[in-house]
């Protein structure tokens, strides 16, 4: 998962380069007192900066340059190169920064230089709210606290989650650490103390019966109200469970939090034969991870293959062969009518051997507070370029959000980790009154066995789907377009035309 550099890779930066070894535009790893530090040139600037990311450690010296930022190779995190901050999720903590020196026709790196002190913006129009109240504890609603301090709002946060467990690493869950790959402490966003140090108000296991919008309060279960100046809804989505006999029993799973990832790590352990309902990414992702546990799996879905409505025929049938090589069954154009004690009955007819069974077969937004409290939906809740709902004081991020997508041109809900963590962090600065439209393009990864997939745009729908390089030499590059313009590109190990096809559609105009 993480990637770290040789403390001693490079030239020594204390003693200088030349300055003819950092071409403008160059990128150069070295080390400073035995840390590894990226030197980068724009023009007139150099900039010396830790070499790793601080998200999962991508390698940033194989990153994109652009705007004063780098951007992270693997994962599309981005940081101010001035200061080291990480301006763009799935990056939350900053990078080091070390002073630069050239004299002459060398450069030098000097000692690290002391983070900047926090600078407090503004509002650009109307009061600052003393409690902003955040419903949800996953990835919107954890990057919206962080950011609201981050931007030192001095208010009062109330974070309201339904999760037992601290916020989440939620991609991890059905990646590395399900694998049996990642420590237990990777998997926080940030631990407890994070909470307490920023005054952070986190109510974990609370549930939210209502919205009273006329009285601007958050009505709980117990009936306990909490008043809000903004209110910031980040319900995320619930998987969709299975209505067939027998799905109740307790080796029937859905993947969503951690306590469900413990439940099937603690089964997998004694177990033979798992049965995956559906071919989706969550889907794949768990069978891959079974299957690095040495649990045998078969995979049930009614598709003709695997991901095909998101990655199209050809990645479709890579991603089944990788799976297979790697010992998966497909059944495909098949579903599960009911569950026993040990199998699955399929209405093929066929009898798969299961102790463990997953369903991956899709999840739905959680609208059901904002329905309730009159805001307006479509299937998600309808948010301006603002991430502002119909009700004044109210916003959405995440996985419950429909927003005016400018590279589409149509409102768009997706369900991806960093754009939820993205707009949670936009609605922080708007619920300041900031007034940043969210324009970001979209961007996800997915990962199977050691083969990531990486997909920035959004493509419900395509005419065309142009391949550059070779899908099965796993070295590739997809476009998918409709009516001759890109909706959004698929790589394998091709990070950096990744970041350039994200640079391209952020320079569009729809």
């Amino acid at each position: 998962m993480a990637s770290h550099h040789s403390d001693r890779s490079g030239p020594d930066l204390a003693l200088g380069i030349a300055l003819a070894d950092l071409p403008d535009g160059g990128k150069l790893v070295g080390h400073r007192d035995g840390e590894p530090v990226l030197l980068v040139r724009r023009g007139k600037e150099i900039f010396a900066v830790a070499a790793a990311c601080s998200h999962y450690g991508g390698p940033l010296v194989d990153g994109l340059v652009a705007d004063d930022g780098i951007r992270c190779p693997w994962h599309h995190a981005c940081f101010d190169l001035h200061t080291g901050e990480a301006l763009r999720a799935p990056a939350l903590s900053p990078l080091a920064c070390w002073s630069v020196e050239q004299r002459g026709e060398r450069i030098f790196v000097g000692l690290k230089r002391e983070k900047p002190s926090p600078v407090r913006h503004e509002s650009n129009g109307g009061l600052i709210p003393a409690r902003i109240v955040i419903v949800g504890g996953g990835a919107a609603g954890f990057a919206a606290a962080e950011r609201l301090r981050r931007e030192q709002y001095q208010g009062a946060i109330v974070m309201i989650s339904d999760d037992e467990a601290l916020p989440v690493d939620r991609p991890n869950l059905s990646k590395d650490y399900l694998a049996g790959k990642a420590p237990e402490d990777w998997i926080p966003l940030r631990g407890q103390g994070f909470y307490a140090r920023n005054d952070i108000d986190l109510r974990l296991g609370t549930k939210v019966a209502a919205i009273d919008v006329r009285a601007s309060e958050v009505v709980l279960a117990d009936e306990a109200r909490v008043a809000f100046d903004k209110l910031l809804l980040a319900t995320g989505a619930e998987p969709v469970r299975l209505n067939i006999p027998g799905a109740g029993q307790p080796h029937v799973h859905t993947l969503r939090s951690l306590a469900d990832c413990r439940r099937i790590i603690a089964q997998s352990g004694t177990a033979r034969h798992a049965v995956v309902l559906g071919a989706s990414f969550i889907g794949l992702e768990v069978a891959a991870a079974l299957r690095a546990r040495g649990v045998g799996v078969h995979v049930v879905a009614p598709d003709e293959r695997p991901m095909e409505r998101v990655l199209g025929p050809q990645m479709g049938d890579f991603i089944r062969a990788l799976h297979e090589e790697n010992g998966v069954v497909f059944h495909l154009r098949d579903t599960a009518a009911s569950i026993g004690a040990s199998e699955v009955l399929l209405t093929s007819g066929r009898t798969l051997a299961a102790d463990l069974i997953v369903a991956g077969i899709g999840v739905r937004p959680r609208i059901d507070l904002a329905e309730a409290a009159g805001l307006s939906t479509d299937r998600g809740v309808l948010v301006d370029a603002y991430l502002k709902t119909s009700v004044p004081g109210i916003y959405a991020a995440g996985d419950i959000a429909r927003w005016p997508d400018p590279h589409t041109g149509e409102n768009i809900r997706v369900e991806h980790w960093v754009v939820a963590q993205r707009q949670g962090a936009a609605a922080a600065l708007n619920m300041l009154g900031r007034k940043k439209k969210f324009t970001d393009v979209p961007f996800f990864w997915s990962q199977h066995y050691d083969i990531p997939i990486n997909y920035v745009g959004h493509a419900e729908g395509w005419d065309a789907i142009e391949v550059e390089g070779d899908i099965a030499a796993k070295d590739c590059l997809l476009r998918f377009k409709r009516g001759g313009r890109v909706l959004a590109v698929a790589t394998i190990f091709r990070d950096t035309d990744s970041l350039q096809a994200e640079l391209a559609m952020e320079n569009s105009n729809t």
